[in-house]
């Protein structure tokens, strides 16, 4: 069987073509892979949990009885780090249901009752 003369040339740049534009799409036009997506979508989700509850956080903290001290022990940390240690150490920054203190729940409800100004 033959082939036409421009064949070869013709399917080299077809090839060189899409090589091209997947480079272009994937490092310029903001296309990405669906592993990629998936782990924005989950960071963004986990993000916006974390705000939601903020709320919970800071009523937490309104409506405990040893609020005074323990306020005290997280304004006298020196550091963010600490802060978020002895917000941890509260059990304020817990989600409902869980045992453990989330950090970044901690840090987030920090930053929150600075701006109420307790």
């Amino acid at each position: 069987m033959n082939f036409p003369e421009w064949t070869k040339p013709g399917v080299s740049g077809a090839v060189i073509g899409a090589v091209v534009v997947s480079v272009l799409g994937f490092s310029w036009g903001g296309w990405t892979t669906a592993g990629t997506a998936q782990e924005m979508a989950q960071s963004h989700a986990e993000e916006e949990l974390v705000l939601a509850m903020v709320p919970v956080c800071l009523n937490a903290a309104a409506t405990d009885p040893d609020r005074d001290e323990k306020l005290a022990t997280i304004l006298d940390a020196s550091s963010s780090f600490n802060r978020r240690s002895a917000m941890m150490a509260t059990g304020w920054a817990t989600f409902p249901g869980s045992e453990n203190p989330n950090r970044d729940l901690a840090v987030a409800c920090v930053e929150g009752l600075e701006l109420v100004g307790s």
